[in-house]
């Protein structure tokens, strides 16, 4: 029997596949593609994936090693996921295996055994005439316990993961159980179908007639590849036009994949499908424990899900009859992975859709610069919400000139009175600041020195309840100093203000007012973010204090008025991008104010509102601005209208990442144009000195071609041993 030798896929930083041979005791049965094996690499063992089943050996025979041990378990990846990996690595031009290891769950990374206890389902009991009287007490005394019975009733059987995505605590699941209203059991593992029961039609919402257009064609592409964006206005209802474009691919058999950009998000997205829906559906976030999400690979894989709803690792999920792609808020930045394998979710999910010749959506209420040029040029069909589904309407953008009002605490004397009025007529206030913390730096009010972290050069945030100092760059933390360390003074005072402060005021400007504060400081806890979201959600809280967590997608129908502290730091920034973002978070911000029947009301404080910037967005709206800029963009030969590839090194010494990227510069690269090197616009971060080159071409090949040019100079760079680089294909942050 000849030699068999296959290509497998290793997770070390080398862009390369390595050659092993298959020993004939591990020949039979015929390995395959996609397979997980383990081999020995240098002094350790590591899993591979088999790539190429079939390779010719090109090295001396004596030098090529065997692999130690094939893994004969269910988690083999397909043809076609690992086609689409390989093609994912070689956009990015990033080393092969460590993109097949971030798709695969932890536990398959491992070349332990893997133990699965079998997954677990809670139902509701048969009901019986003590049951009835046992709920209608349930619907009276305890509301939370009704409302978890009624979901496990309306589902042939629902995961703990689901139900505690939705907000639900293990007491309140115990309390039923006890009471014999419901009982857990184990789930059989079947592919999904359709049934009769599957769709919840008394939750279907009539279309008005713009979506009824979006979900005719959507429909009609279903067998073949085609990018929809969807650019509806807050509060259009796109997210029944996705609910109804699903209807035909689950009716199918098929299967949908579901992404948001972060966690925060996919509670209510989870809540809305789980109404209308009676389907298998399988999480997938960082909120998940490892087995949790070898749960979700494995039902996706093994087709019982019928959708998958995740964050944006979920892209690579094997879901082998999949029939659509939705991805909501397709302009959120958090699409974007920002260290290791640096990828963008969305371009790789169309780049999925159009591998599998299925349709996608892409939904947002302000369409990136890169999507909507793609529209206006008729690469993707381009469908427009102009109106707020049901009797809500827009809420009105005013601005509010700092420099003419009396400020306390942040707030100017016509917020304040605002934000009276909305209190007392029962209803609720949205304040976002951009800043965690309770104050960005404190300084000496006698010779003004400043606590600054020594590894970054950027003072550090004040954490008031914690009472330490927080590098939010490094993560490095201190004491509070008693007095100052330069001159011993004990004059020393917070300088800004960050969420935590401007909580602490509200009590005491509101005392009245329960006030809740959402950011990544307060919902550390599991479950803590979908908790507080509900308490909102039941009118628990008038003043909601928050960063980005809060201006994202959620539906709060009692918020009318909303309130954006400092935009300021946006106007004058040095990244080209930073004028898209932030009259992207300023629109979405603006968004959450009156989405039932009550009018809302949005007011934007600013130092400059004079800034044609404002002026434009708020008197036009955001797609004027959105091409006006595309104008700009088109004449200053800016990205969409041009690729750019970013390269970043960091060192000890800052002349090491300088000369480096200076020595890469060197050689002419044909079509294409050097920016840098520059220092980053954080030059020191963590002790390391950074660097950035910037390389852009008119085309997409040409800068492809060069970068592959760049990789072959680098090994030959005589400073490349003193550095630690990274190359990020399309960059969206600048500010690194």
């Amino acid at each position: 029997m000849p030699e068999q030798y296959i290509q497998v896929a290793i997770p070390v930083p080398m862009r390369q596949l390595f050659t092993y041979r298959v020993p004939e005791a591990l020949s039979s049965p015929a390995i395959k593609v996609g397979e997980r094996v383990a081999v020995s690499f240098g002094p350790r063992k590591v899993i591979g994936i088999v790539i190429d089943a079939q390779a010719q050996c090109d090295f001396e025979i004596s030098k090529v090693k065997d692999i130690t041990t094939r893994l004969n378990d269910n988690f083999n990846l397909s043809q076609s996921l690992v086609s689409f990996l390989q093609l994912c690595a070689h956009y990015y031009h990033h080393p092969v295996g460590d993109v097949f290891q971030q798709a695969l769950p932890i536990l398959l990374r491992k070349i332990e055994n893997i133990t699965l206890s079998p997954p677990m389902v809670w139902q509701a009991q048969c009901p019986s005439e003590d049951n009835s009287d046992l709920l209608a007490k349930l619907e009276k005394k305890a509301a939370k316990q009704f409302a978890l019975y009624q979901i496990i009733n309306n589902h042939n059987g629902i995961s703990w993961v689901e139900l505690r995505t939705l907000g639900y605590s293990k007491a309140q699941l115990n309390a039923l159980q006890s009471k014999a209203l419901i009982i857990e059991k184990e789930q059989v593992a079947s592919q999904y179908t359709w049934q009769e029961n599957t769709l919840n039609q008394a939750d279907r919402l009539v279309l008005s007639s713009e979506q009824a257009i979006i979900v005719s064609a959507i429909n009609h592409s279903l067998a073949q590849f085609s990018c929809h964006l969807i650019d509806g206005v807050t509060g259009s209802g796109k997210t029944e036009v996705y609910l109804q474009s699903m209807e035909e691919v689950l009716a199918n058999n098929q299967q949908v994949l579901v992404i948001v950009p972060e966690i925060g998000l996919t509670p209510q997205t989870l809540n809305r499908f789980e109404q209308r829906f009676n389907v298998p559906i399988a999480l997938h976030h960082s909120g998940l424990n490892d087995k949790e999400r070898l749960a979700t690979w494995l039902s996706a894989q093994q087709g019982s899900a019928a959708i998958v709803i995740g964050t944006r690792s979920a892209v690579f999920t094997p879901l082998h009859r999949l029939g659509l792609i939705i991805i909501d808020e397709e302009h959120d930045s958090s699409l974007k992975q920002q260290d290791s394998f640096r990828y963008h979710c969305r371009d790789m999910a169309i780049l999925r859709a159009r591998q599998l010749n299925i349709p996608i959506v892409l939904g947002t209420a302000t369409p990136s610069f890169e999507s909507l040029q793609n529209a206006l040029s008729g690469k993707y069909s381009y469908h427009q919400l102009l109106n707020r589904a049901g009797k809500s309407n827009k809420a009105k953008i005013a601005l509010i000139d700092m420099n003419q009002q009396q400020v306390e605490f942040g707030l100017s004397g016509t917020l304040k009175h605002e934000m009276k009025q909305t209190l007392a007529r029962g209803e609720q206030v949205l304040l976002f600041l951009n800043r965690r913390g309770y104050a960005p730096a404190i300084n000496c009010q006698e010779c003004h020195w400043l606590a600054e972290c020594q590894r970054c050069d950027k003072p550090y945030t004040l954490h008031q309840k914690q009472q330490l100092l927080i590098c939010h760059h490094c993560g490095s933390q201190k004491r509070i100093p008693p007095q100052c360390p330069s001159c011993g003074s004990v004059r020393i005072a917070p300088l800004g203000q960050g969420t935590e402060q401007l909580e602490s005021r509200l009590e005491e400007l509101f005392p009245e007012s329960s006030i809740v504060r959402i950011d990544r400081d307060s919902t550390r806890k599991k479950g803590e973010l979908a908790k507080l979201l509900q308490e909102v959600t039941d009118k628990k809280h008038q003043l909601l204090v928050g960063t980005q967590m809060l201006a994202k997608g959620h539906h709060f129908p009692d918020v009318t008025l909303v309130a954006v502290l400092d935009v300021d730091g946006a106007l004058f920034s040095f990244d080209f991008r930073a004028s898209e973002q932030m009259a992207q978070l300023l629109i979405q911000v603006a968004g959450r104010a009156g989405r039932a029947s009550k009018p809302g009301k949005v007011l934007v404080q600013s130092n400059f509102v004079d800034h044609p910037l404002l002026q434009d967005l708020v008197h036009n709206g955001y797609h004027h601005f959105a091409h006006q800029a595309l104008t700009e963009r088109k004449q200053a030969l800016l990205p969409p209208f041009t690729f750019q590839a970013l390269l970043r090194a960091d060192a000890n010494y800052p002349s090491y990442p300088e000369k480096f990227l200076r020595a890469l510069t060197q050689r002419r690269l044909e079509g294409c144009e050097f920016a840098g090197p520059v220092p980053a616009a954080m030059e020191k971060k963590a002790g390391k000195f950074r660097y950035h080159l910037i390389i852009q071409a008119k085309s997409r090949k040409d800068l492809h071609r060069a970068i592959l040019q760049l990789l072959i100079q680098i090994p030959n760079n005589e400073w490349q041993g003193k550095v630690r680089w990274s190359l990020d294909i399309d960059p969206i942050d600048l500010n690194w």
